[in-house]
């Protein structure tokens, strides 16, 4: 078990105090990060906190008090300075978004674990092997927008990324050990390409209707309902800063479309309509419907069926994919990742130098698997 005694984190709130802290940073050759966001908080999450962990110090970057943070994209764009990230993807994803920084020289604890076959991949799980340590998971879902953050809250973040260092450390040994220190090189330097998007679009809560489960046994007629009770929905939300399934859940927006209430009554037939709900949100619901039933039907969008030649040679990859992996003891995306593994089918490589542009980021991979990949296209 490792000793939890530690000194207090450095909290920073203060542009001198943050352009300090990238000087100290900027000086070792390696940094963990991590972020906490408010995603079940907010309308638009947005990143709450950024921690850092060097062999010697914590640091909580407070991004809600700052004037903006462009003095920290130079270490994350600086290649001699390793970013240690635990699940990179998502706070690449949010970072990107939220500060428009580019990120080059990354390493991710869990892609290491995957790649070493392991199946306990959470951070939890691996701190708890590793070194003993257990996090406290109350906070996993907690409101990181709340100031000033209780206590426990700040030690549960410091934790995220203290141990990450000599996790890598261990992971990066075994990777050398079992030869697949290339294998994971190549997952991380793909990690830096992964696109923040730009949040909500204005008309998301249109595409949310689509992905409701229960909307494909809907009418079309019921569909527009849906649309225009997603609409409300989204304005509540935006209106009230909330996310949207804290205004209203997918299941009851499907049973109010299914229903089709036409009177302010007829709502409290609905089980997921509680009497507060009627209250609160009842002549807009009602509206909605209305608005919804005088809408032209929306039927589902048609999407073109892929040629049978592609499907087949996607089949095929899959079932030499999943072969490879079971002998490496993988799972099958650490053998080739998925969109690579579709635009190969797509293109349909005979030879060698076809099939290299499309595994131009993936050189490893590609010496490795190549004949096998096109043996499976045959």
């Amino acid at each position: 078990m490792v000793s939890l005694d530690l000194p207090a984190p450095v909290w920073v709130d203060r542009l001198p105090d943050l352009r300090q802290t990238v000087a100290r940073l900027s000086g070792y050759p390696m940094v963990a990060v991590d972020t906490e966001s408010n995603s079940l908080f907010a309308y638009q999450e947005q990143v709450c906190l950024i921690q850092f962990s060097t062999p010697d110090t914590d640091i909580l970057v407070d991004p809600l008090a700052l004037d903006g943070l462009a003095v920290l994209g130079s270490l994350f764009a600086d290649p001699t300075i390793e970013k240690v990230f635990h699940a990179a993807e998502y706070d690449v994803i949010c970072l990107k978004r939220d500060f428009g920084f580019s990120f080059v020289n990354l390493f991710d604890t869990m892609v290491a674990a995957r790649v070493l076959g392991r199946t306990a991949v959470g951070l939890g799980s691996m701190l708890e092997e590793e070194f003993g340590v257990s996090l406290d998971k109350r906070f996993q879902r907690a409101d990181w927008g709340l100031r000033p953050l209780p206590r426990a809250q700040l030690s549960y973040a410091r934790l995220d990324t203290h141990f990450l260092i000599p996790l890598r450390d261990n992971l990066k040994a075994d990777l050398e050990a079992s030869g697949r220190w290339p294998l994971a090189q190549e997952d991380f330097r793909r990690l830096p390409m992964i696109n923040g998007g730009n949040g909500k679009a204005a008309d998301g809560w249109q595409d949310a209707c689509w992905r409701i489960p229960g909307v494909q046994d809907l009418t079309p007629q019921q569909v527009a309902v849906l649309q225009h009770l997603c609409h409300f929905r989204d304005q509540q939300a935006r209106a009230t800063n909330r996310p949207p399934f804290k205004v209203l859940g997918n299941l009851a927006l499907l049973e109010i479309a299914t229903a089709c209430p036409t009177r302010l009554e007829d709502l409290k037939y609905i089980p997921e309509i509680t009497e507060r709900l009627v209250q609160r949100y009842g002549r807009e619901l009602i509206k909605a419907v209305q608005a919804g039933l005088n809408a032209p039907p929306q039927p589902r969008p048609v999407s073109q069926r892929p040629d049978d030649r592609y499907l087949a040679r996607l089949d095929s990859l899959r079932g030499w994919r999943k072969q490879a992996a079971q002998e490496m003891g993988v799972e099958s995306d650490v053998v080739l990742p998925r969109d690579v593994m579709h635009a190969i089918a797509e293109a349909n490589p005979r030879r060698l130098p076809e099939l290299q542009p499309l595994m131009c980021d993936l050189p490893y991979r590609l010496e490795r698997f190549g004949d096998q990949i096109l043996r499976a296209l045959r």
